[in-house]
């Protein structure tokens, strides 16, 4: 079966690669069919690449080849990638994509046009790299009404804060660090401000709960202010602090989703994920907690999740696969600051009576160092907008949710 790839970057050339070393593997997958890259598409020139011949800057290659019956799409972005999607599947061609921002945004119009041609439209890969999480959540806990989900979904923040926490180093230089290593981009603003996590909800939220959510439904807040000061304090009742994502569901008109710093105490499952790996903590009301771990990015973890996909929709050329949702509305992602109770970590500038005054009694913590005029407690479960109100006439220097997950 001839197959295709559209953007030759890294998650591209290693869908290619492990086409070209699993044959064997893939061949028992798909019932005896291999997968032939025919074209590769990218505007890019790679003079020494051992696959010249299959290079293409012309999208209508791919497009007018009614030999090609799936393509991966790996460009990113959303566009061209939407209108080069769109033209393939209307052309009766399955898509494969990991390119989480165009499913975010336009997931919802590419699933119907799939529908509407009797193709796949794909996208394991989009979130959490080379983990199953997307086809897990919609075969294998399908008997379950999805109660809530909480995950690391950035391996660039988790390895930040994971140096913050282990190494003692700055904000400031375990970025720096990261991206000498390669795990940040040079302007690393998608990833510290929480934007690529939130994509990845919108996502996950669409397929739990069977409706679509835009990413400016989600309430978004990276790392950015978090300190060294802040992960003291948590340390010394046993938490740490993470990026999650999470996403709480009411009743058939309202779920929350949000990405936010959070502590996480050292029961859970999510608080021993370090440095650049991702986990997704799935909430089910038959199943309980089900976690899924492993490298949320990387050329071959995401490319074999990519291939995967491929070989789902060679298995299904005959017959289109039930997967997708419905559209959503704008009331539909409530506010979770003024509905979600939970514990809050605060820091201020106060004294201890003070801050019983305000919120009765309280967990203190401390830290070596700390300011005799300075404060940082837990509080009891509360929204975050009564915590606001609580805290209006309080010089406040941080205030992180605490999680139940």
């Amino acid at each position: 079966m001839k197959v295709a790839v559209m953007g030759y970057g890294t998650v591209g050339s290693g869908v290619v690669e492990v086409i070209e070393s699993h044959e064997s593997v893939i061949k028992k997958r798909t019932g005896g069919d291999i997968l032939e890259v025919s074209h590769i598409l990218d505007l890019r020139d790679f003079p020494d690449d051992k696959h010249q011949a299959l290079f293409t800057k012309d999208f209508n290659d791919i497009l007018n080849d009614e030999e090609v019956s799936v393509v991966a799409e790996t460009m990113g972005g959303v566009n061209p990638a939407y209108d080069f999607t769109m033209k393939l599947i209307k052309a009766g061609k399955s898509v494969v994509t990991s390119n989480k921002e165009l499913v975010a945004q336009k997931g919802l119009e590419l699933l119907r046009a799939a529908k509407e041609h009797g193709v796949n439209y794909l996208f394991e890969a989009s979130v959490g790299g080379g983990i199953p999480i997307i086809r897990p959540m919609d075969q294998c806990l399908a008997a379950n009404n999805i109660i809530g989900l909480a995950g690391i979904l950035n391996g660039t923040t988790n390895f930040i804060l994971t140096k913050m926490i282990e190494d003692g180093m700055t904000f400031e230089d375990a970025l720096k660090l990261a991206q000498d290593n390669g795990y940040a981009e040079k302007d690393p603003t998608a990833d510290i401000e929480g934007f690529d996590a939130c994509r990845k909800v919108c996502i996950l939220a669409s397929l739990a709960f069977g409706k679509h959510v835009y990413p400016n439904q989600v309430a978004t807040e990276g790392i950015t202010n978090i300190t060294l000061e802040d992960v003291s304090y948590t340390a010394s009742v046993g938490g740490v602090i993470k990026l999650l994502g999470q996403i709480r569901y009411f009743d058939e008109d309202k779920i929350s989703a949000f990405v936010s710093p959070a502590v996480v105490f050292s029961g859970s499952q999510l608080a021993n994920v370090n440095g650049v790996f991702n986990a997704i903590l799935v909430r089910g009301d038959a199943v309980g907690d089900v976690c899924f771990y492993g490298p949320g990015a990387g050329k071959l973890p995401t490319a074999s999740a990519v291939v995967a996909d491929m070989v789902d929709a060679a298995k299904h050329t005959k017959r289109r696969k039930i997967f997708g949702w419905d559209e959503g509305s704008e009331n539909y992602v409530v506010d979770h600051k003024a509905v979600l109770k939970n514990p809050f970590y605060v820091r201020a500038k106060a004294s201890e009576g003070e801050i019983k005054k305000l919120f009765g009694e309280v967990k203190f913590l401390k830290r070596i160092g700390q300011p005799s005029d300075e404060v940082a407690f837990i509080t009891d479960a509360m929204t975050e907008n009564e915590l606001k109100t609580k805290l209006e006439n309080t010089d406040t220097i941080n205030t992180i949710r605490v999680t139940d997950y």
